[in-house]
């Protein structure tokens, strides 16, 4: 999570940078900027709008199957995959042809912080340029920055919400590998892929810089 005083220094630099840049920059130049940073606008918006909703995705994962040496028995692996899922709000709703979890999804501190940075950090541009083009109001542009903690409103009171989860578990004929297929949210498939260190079908995983 980003802190206070780091977002405080960064926003700091702004009123500097206007006021070193004011004397080297052109009146064109300040307006082709402004263009841009409006241009942006749109882009936080959607990442806003897109931190509310799911992604829903369907995905298929291989294990080794009953008959692999050392495999885990599916029933220990089911029961891990519903207890994942549990401890994430989600309880069982139907077992018919694929067993269904239905969960409501809580707001997450770390995203909100995240989108408030990110929009103060594109008010305080806007507010940069704004400064230079119109010096008559000054630093009063960077008071913009100050609306920015409602993106982290708008986020909390919008992404609470239900959402569903299907496993279906799948064994060859010949019992060497077992599918099991997940449909639900990606963020939380990914999360349970992690944990249960399962790889996707087909695919190969490399390890990210910042895993473990």
């Amino acid at each position: 999570m980003i802190s206070a005083p780091f977002l405080l220094q960064c926003l700091t630099v702004f009123p500097a940078l206007a006021e070193e840049f004011s004397s080297s920059y052109s009146p064109a130049s300040y307006y082709a900027s402004l263009g841009l940073f409006v241009i942006s606008i749109p882009g936080l918006y959607s990442l806003i709008k897109r931190a509310t909703k799911s992604k829903i995705v369907r995905k298929t994962f291989e294990v080794p199957g009953p008959a692999e040496p050392g495999a885990k028995p599916l029933s220990v692996l089911a029961g891990e995959i519903t207890a994942f899922l549990q401890r994430n709000n989600y309880k069982v709703i139907d077992m018919k042809d694929a067993v269904t979890f239905e969960g409501k999804l809580e707001p997450s501190r770390s995203q909100a912080a995240f989108l408030v940075f990110c929009t103060a950090l594109s008010l305080a541009s806007v507010a940069l340029v704004l400064t230079i083009t119109n010096p008559e109001i000054g630093e009063w542009w960077y008071s913009l920055i100050g609306i920015s903690p409602l993106a982290g409103v708008y986020y909390w009171k919008k992404s609470s919400r239900t959402e569903q989860m299907q496993v279906k578990m799948v064994t060859s004929d010949d019992e060497k590998v077992t599918d099991i297929t997940f449909q639900g949210d990606d963020e939380t498939i990914d999360r349970l892929r992690r944990e249960l260190q399962i790889m996707e079908k087909g695919l190969i995983y490399v390890k990210g810089i910042f895993e473990m």
